[in-house]
């Protein structure tokens, strides 16, 4: 009953952008934080960025300067706009939002996206 949709990911060149974009629907009453993790093959999916629902933002060490996340509440979407990206880059990345289905929820729940893939290479 809640989905998150991914979409934006692809093949670019390294120096390149992309812009992922990650919607959320459904049966929501809120959604407290929101973020993008990534996994490459054989490694432990890592957080990339978060942004709370007032708007302050962590990211990962390897992406600041160059990775900007951003959310629009009203639609329940967030953006990763990654610019001069870089091979080591390359992962699936998926979207996560902790999600308060009802105004009577205790607390909310963590809910992932598919994953959609991000390739670096020239």
């Amino acid at each position: 009953q809640v989905q998150l949709v991914e979409s934006g990911g692809g093949l670019v060149q390294p120096g390149g952008s992309l812009r992922l974009s990650c919607a959320a629907s459904g049966s929501i009453f809120s959604i407290n934080a929101m973020g993008w993790y990534r996994q490459a093959p054989g490694k432990q999916r890592e957080l990339v960025a978060a942004i709370t629902s007032g708007g302050s933002t962590n990211y990962a060490d390897s992406v600041k300067g160059r990775f900007t996340i951003s959310r629009d509440n009203a639609k329940n979407t967030v953006y990763l706009q990654m610019n001069s990206l870089k091979p080591e880059d390359t992962a699936v990345y998926y979207c996560n939002a902790n999600i308060l289905r009802y105004r009577w929820s205790a607390s909310g729940y963590d809910y992932w996206g598919q994953g959609t893939q991000v390739t670096v290479s020239s």
